[in-house]
């Protein structure tokens, strides 16, 4: 599996990464009628090319370049991009459930500020080995 979109995407949803995206893989999109519902975006593993260029463009740091370089407190949200399906309201509804009980489980990490929520991770932000 691919990139990884984390917490710090809780909240904040900027779409910038999809903006940079070439194949449209990050959803939901803002034309997307499940853009107001979900809590954050979620990158499509299957349709996603590897390339990295959703990676600078976020503004919040929300993102890794695998599964093995997300940090241990946020494989509850690995599983929830891997499983989100734009229009698929059982798919989406699961991995929601996913993000959700992430928030419930880091009540200490959700209460700061996106923008600021990365460096609480302790800074272990991996950048994607291509820049």
């Amino acid at each position: 599996m691919p990139f990884i979109i984390t917490d710090p995407c809780i909240g904040t949803k900027d779409a910038a990464c999809i903006d940079v995206c070439p194949v449209d893989c990050i959803h939901p999109r803002k034309d997307e009628p499940e853009f107001e519902q979900a809590t954050m975006l979620y990158i499509h593993p299957e349709e996603c090319i590897d390339c990295g260029a959703c990676v600078p463009a976020c503004p919040v740091a929300a993102i890794y370049e695998s599964v093995e370089a997300t940090p241990s407190h946020q494989t509850a949200l690995i599983e929830a991009n891997n499983i989100y399906r734009s229009g698929d309201p059982g798919a989406m509804a699961r991995a929601e459930a996913f993000v959700q009980a992430h928030i419930a489980a880091q009540p200490t990490l959700m209460a700061i500020p996106p923008a600021e929520r990365q460096a609480a991770h302790g800074g272990q932000f991996i950048r994607s080995s291509s820049e």
